[in-house]
């Protein structure tokens, strides 16, 4: 699991890079963190973490200072987290994660989306049921010696811990993300980002050509604004 992570999460950065929405979607998350637990990221885990990731993604601090300045006001406008599932070509399960001020407009892109590519959107549980959704951090491996993390962290609901190129990547259970997050900053680890993955438990070959068309459907997904993850149990 962790090295399929790491070289998948490297691409989607290297696509985010690209991507100027890529500082409107962790807006959006700061939005929804200050709305659901407040301002300050010294008492609210939720917002410490999205800020993490904003850094993280070298979103400037005048902008992150004004997300949570402007998710104060209590007339900006909330964002619902949705969760899509379906088929895509080809047999391919995916799954789409979205924050929206509008689920009419978002379920109608992503059920066009799918249509467009020959797949189909489901219904809820259509899909989820063949992935494992597991909590990841990532941060720089400076001097940390990764089998003693290894043992540090294993009574905080470690499951797995790797390394690539220079960063360490720890995986909990979904339900552990706020523990390892405290463990983390006990020992004073500078988390670079802090998420939810959702790990496929069996894998569906295709061949190199069946992959280019699956990966268009992913490309326009992740191009919504509304869309925040797209996950495949393409091999």
């Amino acid at each position: 699991m962790g090295r399929a992570f790491e070289f998948r999460k490297e691409r989607k950065f290297k696509r985010w890079d690209k991507m100027s929405k890529v500082f409107t979607r962790l807006g959006k998350e700061i939005v929804m963190a200050v709305k659901s637990g407040g301002p300050d990221p010294t008492s609210n885990a939720k917002l410490r973490t999205v800020i993490q990731n904003a850094k993280g993604a070298q979103m400037p601090k005048d902008r992150i200072e004004a997300a949570i300045k402007r998710a104060s006001n209590k007339d900006e406008k909330d964002y619902e987290e949705v969760v899509y599932e379906g088929y895509g070509p080809f047999g391919i399960a995916v799954i789409v994660e979205t924050s929206t001020d509008n689920t009419n407009r978002t379920v109608a892109n992503v059920r066009s989306y799918f249509s467009k590519a020959g797949g189909s959107l489901g219904t809820s549980g259509s899909v989820s049921f063949m992935f494992e959704r597991k909590a990841v951090f990532r941060f720089a491996k400076g001097n940390y010696d990764i089998e003693e993390l290894e043992l540090e962290l294993i009574d905080f609901g470690l499951t797995e811990i790797a390394e690539n190129e220079g960063e360490i990547f720890v995986y909990t259970e979904f339900e552990d993300f706020g523990t390892m997050q405290k463990a983390l900053e006990d020992r004073g680890i500078e988390v670079i980002s802090g998420d939810f993955q959702r790990f496929p438990t069996t894998l569906t070959e295709i061949t190199e050509e069946q992959e280019e068309v699956i990966q268009k459907l992913i490309d326009r997904l992740e191009e919504d604004d509304d869309v925040n993850q797209v996950f495949t149990n393409m091999a």
